[in-house]
């Protein structure tokens, strides 16, 4: 199966969201592995040395498209079809360079709010887990 990766650039997290991410984490179900890759800001050269050649980049972006949970799961479940390796972005304080978000094949928008940069990662981790139960079959609580 291939690997997601959540890609955080300048960030030092808190114990209670380093908790929290390894939390969601871990109630992944089988086939479906993460690891996170806590980064300086980089150049799109070196964060692509960094990762397996052809992965997929997701963008968190406060500009980025809107998907519910369905929405990513189905997402999700397609770039696994294909066997695609997949980075989710996640920004420092000033974001991310535009490089980055011009490479990726998604731009997503967590939320209209602004988050904390702890606070994103865990709701990322979390959406991973919602979209990857929904994609080994377990039923949807909202449908």
């Amino acid at each position: 199966m291939p690997r997601l990766y959540v890609v955080a650039f300048d960030a030092r997290l808190p114990r209670w969201a380093l908790e929290a991410r390894a939390e969601y984490l871990g109630r992944l179900p089988r086939g479906f592995e993460v690891e996170c890759l806590d980064l300086k800001a980089e150049p799109l050269k070196r964060l692509r040395s960094r990762l397996p050649r052809g992965t997929r980049l997701a963008a968190l972006d406060e500009r980025g498209r809107d998907l519910d949970t369905v929405q990513f799961a189905r997402q999700l479940e397609a770039w696994r079809r294909e066997g695609d390796a997949v980075a989710f972005l996640i920004g420092g304080p000033d974001g991310l360079a535009a490089e980055l978000k011009r490479e990726a094949q998604l731009l997503w928008r967590l939320s209209a709010l602004t988050l904390p940069h702890a606070l994103a990662q865990v709701l990322l981790c979390e959406q991973l887990y919602r979209a990857a139960t929904l994609a080994a079959g377990h039923p949807y609580h909202r449908a």
